[in-house]
């Protein structure tokens, strides 16, 4: 079997996904043999899979799952190559359904995700106040500005008592902010008014993202 970081990498034209006797994602029994076949609707180097146009039938689930932390697994084991990853990651789409798919031009199968399907890695905070611009980068290496295409959502985590940030990346796919970088953009926090009530908050492209009411970060701070 060739290579798929390398068949990824090359021209693979239009050729349909489903690739010889019982082929399809479904079909296929390694992650090297499932990224052969989703490289062929990638088109690695063209610019990002226009997922959200295809509507191919749903073929089932397959034995995937993306773990809290952002680690894929197919088939109970981890995926270790990034670039596997990365291609997976490139023909994701979640649907209204509520659930998230791999996505090609003639197959949509279901994979599990125990909380977001991404993780927000590293962040880069340039200008101030109304011009401050935060940029995140993923684990599976999307590059995205917090703003109002991209909106950053705080949850209350009520097993820890703390808050949880996901960043709107594309399509209805968020990241989870990792703790390291929740820490860093508490650190451009201020108090904001918004909808008439004092909040704690950060700014991002013109947009205002509330994180807590002020009132309630300082109960926390005493």
């Amino acid at each position: 079997m060739a290579d798929p970081e390398h068949e990824s990498k090359s021209d693979l034209g239009d050729a349909p996904i489903h690739g010889g006797e019982g082929g399809g994602l479904k079909a296929a029994a390694d992650p090297a043999g499932l990224a052969a076949l989703v490289s062929r609707a990638a088109r690695a180097g063209k610019g990002p899979p226009p997922v959200e146009r295809w509507n191919p039938a749903f073929c089932g689930d397959l034995d995937m799952e993306i773990r809290a932390d952002g680690t894929w697994f197919y088939m109970g084991t981890p995926i270790g190559r990034p670039a596997l990853v990365q291609l997976f990651s490139s023909v994701l789409r979640k649907d209204e359904d509520g659930r998230t798919y791999l996505v090609t031009p003639v197959e949509r199968v279901g994979i599990r995700v125990v909380d977001a399907p991404f993780v927000a890695v590293e962040v880069d905070v340039a200008g101030e106040g109304r011009d401050r611009i935060m940029t995140f980068r993923t684990n599976v290496g999307d590059v995205v500005e917090a703003g109002p295409d991209h909106p950053i959502r705080f949850v209350d985590e009520p097993e820890t008592g703390g808050l949880k940030p996901y960043l709107m990346v594309r399509g209805r796919l968020e990241a989870l902010v990792s703790r390291p970088v929740m820490y860093e953009l508490v650190e451009h926090g201020e108090e904001i008014e918004v909808d008439g009530r004092a909040m704690f908050s950060i700014r991002s492209k013109g947009c205002v993202f509330p994180i807590m009411p002020a009132a309630e970060l300082e109960r926390l701070s005493r």
